[in-house]
């Protein structure tokens, strides 16, 4: 995990943040996503359909927490039926922490995707290019409306364009592979049909959480999109020629 980075405080949290709302003493009520963001497990079907019941594609199925009165350590249990949120629009007002809002999470200096390629600035038309993405998870600290906030942010999809017309989103970002493997094909690797010069372009879509005043981390509703730094290929053609020449005879000759 990347070290924690220290953000200068904002002038104020976004219209829905509740400016001035104070924090409880005592374990709080927070918000999680009633839906794995990935859709990983058996409950993704459900849960697809579930979350298209918010009516709009950025809505979040959310599921409200509290704390069982007694236990030690605090034990949170889930409260009512999971209810849509939308991105910069207040929650219902279980929970006396202030929001985290998109448009704070889209504040944050987030750090960007590096673009590898494997088997480096020039490749080969009509073999497997292994591009790649090198991200992972970041932190930081806010302090907003007198509020301490502590941020977690992790790559949810990486949405690719390969700079020939062909585009991929994939929720792995692929990693380098040996160079015995170089030419396979991986999960985000991409032949090129023609030779040239070419951009790989590259957004990140990251998801979040968020603690208040050392409060339980609850769920960023939104994402944040953040574009790479574009990587330039060539893409060259092979060649196969034919020498009468013996190299060991002579070692001068053609295609020694």
């Amino acid at each position: 995990m990347e070290a924690e980075r220290t953000v200068p405080g904002m002038d104020e949290l976004g219209e829905s943040g509740g400016k001035g709302r104070g924090v409880a003493e005592g374990p709080q009520p927070y918000w999680q996503r009633a839906c794995p963001t990935d859709y990983s497990d058996l409950l993704g079907p459900l849960c697809s359909e579930r979350k298209a019941e918010c009516g709009a594609e950025d809505g979040e199925l959310m599921q409200l927490m509290v704390p069982v009165p007694g236990t030690a350590p605090v034990r949170y249990e889930k409260s009512g039926a999971p209810e849509c949120q939308f991105p910069n629009e207040p929650p219902s007002g279980a929970a006396a922490a202030p929001a985290f809002t998109q448009r704070e999470f889209r504040r944050l200096p987030i750090a960007p995707a590096k673009i590898g390629a494997q088997p480096g600035r020039h490749t080969l038309k009509g073999a497997e290019t292994n591009i790649y993405a090198e991200s992972g998870e970041q932190s930081f600290s806010v302090t907003l409306a007198g509020h301490e906030f502590s941020i977690r942010t992790r790559p949810l999809e990486y949405h690719w364009d390969y700079g020939d017309g062909t585009t991929l989103i994939s929720a792995a970002p692929g990693g380098p592979v040996p160079e015995s493997r170089w030419g396979e094909k991986t999960v985000t690797s991409h032949v090129y049909t023609a030779t040239g010069d070419v951009q790989v372009g590259l957004t990140t879509v990251f998801v979040g959480e968020y603690s208040v005043d050392g409060g339980p981390f609850q769920a960023i509703v939104g994402t944040a999109e953040v574009d790479s730094q574009p990587r330039a290929l060539s893409i060259w053609r092979s060649q196969v020629k034919l020498y009468a020449d013996d190299c060991n005879v002579n070692p001068a000759g053609e295609g020694c």
